[in-house]
């Protein structure tokens, strides 16, 4: 069996165990299936020959690859971690996934007799896949990929460790129920069994995306108890904690949502509403990675609900706030930054350090310290050439259609591109484009003397 077969088989099988958390438990785990979950990978890695398997009671798994180097040489001990619940977002707690081979593009029909669709228009993320085979749920659920793929990668890599007996430290695992809850299983964890130099977890992002540093995150609960009062002699006595919290969102700036935002930029999502006529309850996650603008919008909304009881006197309003987890940024020293200086490492490699200068017409982003951070901005990609792959005419022409959509999305629909004065394969790029659904129109300009003599150049109707 293949790695991407078995990566998928392992998927499949996780998948299979569901184990929604729930908002309203009392109790960790929240879902009573997330020890089913533990119990199905600890025997797995018992297979595998790890030690020291253990479940605790709140369903953390912990588990240890003892290391295989040679006497005298040394390696740090590491950890992977991954979470094993999926979100409750109200759809249903059984996932019934499906491998769509081979993606052709266009919208994707998950769910014929319900008539769900994943719609390009609303995930246009999924183009950049054509080619590729992608999994998906039948629509009335999530998929669970979040974080259950991560949960098979780390077993799939442990295997591949075991099975070609690649030389390593100690290698630890961890297991957490309830990270959708605000990080519970991961507060219930013994470090003692996880005693590691640094750990690694897959939580997000595409292939190849890197993240050493985190959102300040916090919790907002907004309660609102109105006045009831019979509609008809509600004049001047009626509070209705509906409106009441209308007035509240109505103060938010709809700039610092995550729709409008991007980046380590900070924002304040509006998570779930509860009302009825005598009370309301309003629940929000806050981010940011600048700790001062964090506790600024934090601020903020205490401001709002003030406001509120000046405005509404009769009503009692309360707003509560709490901590979820902090930038892990703010706590990096040089004496526990290990783990993310392989990663500057592997920059180095690609020929990227604090000394490159930045590229004509591009930035090497970088942290307070002038070292690169991982982000290059426009042109300062090129610092990769030669490192990288080169990108195929299917790559660019899957980016350009990508692009065309965020574009358009911004009432951008027409371009012009003035630079090409040597090679015509950008042509057959846009001609894919174009296929692909590209919706921007371009004006692209040529030099005609460098191009004239070239007999794949032609210029299509499109």
């Amino acid at each position: 069996m293949s790695r991407q077969d078995a990566l998928l088989e392992r998927f499949l099988r996780y998948v299979a165990v569901p184990t929604q958390s729930d908002p309203k438990a009392k109790v960790v785990p929240s879902n009573p299936n997330e020890f089913k979950l533990a119990e199905l990978l600890a025997e797995e890695l018992r297979a595998l020959g790890l030690v020291d398997i253990e479940i605790s009671e709140y369903a953390v798994l912990t588990a240890k690859l003892p290391g295989n180097l040679p006497e005298g040489r040394k390696a740090p001990v590491i950890g992977w971690m991954a979470h094993m619940d999926t979100v409750n977002t109200g759809l249903s707690p059984e996932i019934h996934p499906r491998v769509v081979k081979n993606y052709q593009g266009g919208d994707i029909c998950l769910n014929k007799e319900k008539d769900i669709w994943l719609r390009t228009a609303e995930h246009p993320e999924i183009e950049r896949y054509i080619g590729d085979d992608i999994v998906v749920s039948d629509g009335t659920s999530v998929l669970g990929a979040d974080d259950k793929s991560a949960i098979a990668n780390v077993m799939t890599a442990l295997s591949i460790v075991v099975e070609e007996n690649r030389p390593h430290g100690d290698i630890y695992v961890a297991f957490v129920p309830d990270e959708e809850l605000g990080e519970k299983g991961a507060r219930k964890t013994d470090l003692k069994k996880f005693p590691v130099d640094f750990a690694y977890t897959i939580d997000c992002c595409e292939l190849g995306e890197v993240v050493w540093e985190t959102f300040n995150a916090g919790n907002a609960k907004l309660t609102v108890k109105g006045v009831t009062a019979h509609p008809m002699a509600s004049k001047g006595v009626l509070v209705n904690p509906i409106l009441v919290v209308h007035d509240f969102i109505n103060m938010l700036d709809r700039g610092e949502t995550p729709e409008y935002t991007e980046g380590r930029e900070g924002f304040i999502v509006l998570k779930t509403l509860e009302a009825n006529p005598s009370t309301a309850v309003l629940t929000m996650k806050i981010r940011d990675h600048n700790k001062k603008l964090y506790e600024a919008k934090k601020a903020k909304l205490v401001a709002a609900a003030e406001y509120l009881r000046v405005r509404h006197p009769k009503a009692r309003i309360e707003i509560e706030l709490s901590d979820s987890y902090a930038n892990i940024a703010d706590a990096v020293r040089d004496d526990n930054r290990m783990g993310i200086d392989y990663l500057y490492k592997a920059l180095e490699m690609a020929g990227v350090t604090a000394d490159t200068p930045d590229p004509e017409g591009g930035k090497i982003g970088r942290d307070e310290n002038g070292e690169p951070n991982g982000i290059l901005y426009e042109n300062g990609r090129n610092v990769l050439n030669g490192v990288l792959p080169d990108k195929t005419v299917k790559d660019m022409a899957n980016d350009l259609t990508a692009l065309s959509d965020i574009l358009v999305s911004q009432g951008v629909t027409t371009g012009a591109d003035m630079g090409e004065f040597t090679d015509a394969d950008y042509n057959s790029i846009y001609g894919r484009a174009i296929q692909n659904g590209m919706k921007v129109k371009v004006a692209a300009y040529y030099m005609w003397d460098e191009v004239k003599d070239k007999k794949d150049f032609t210029i299509t109707k499109d």
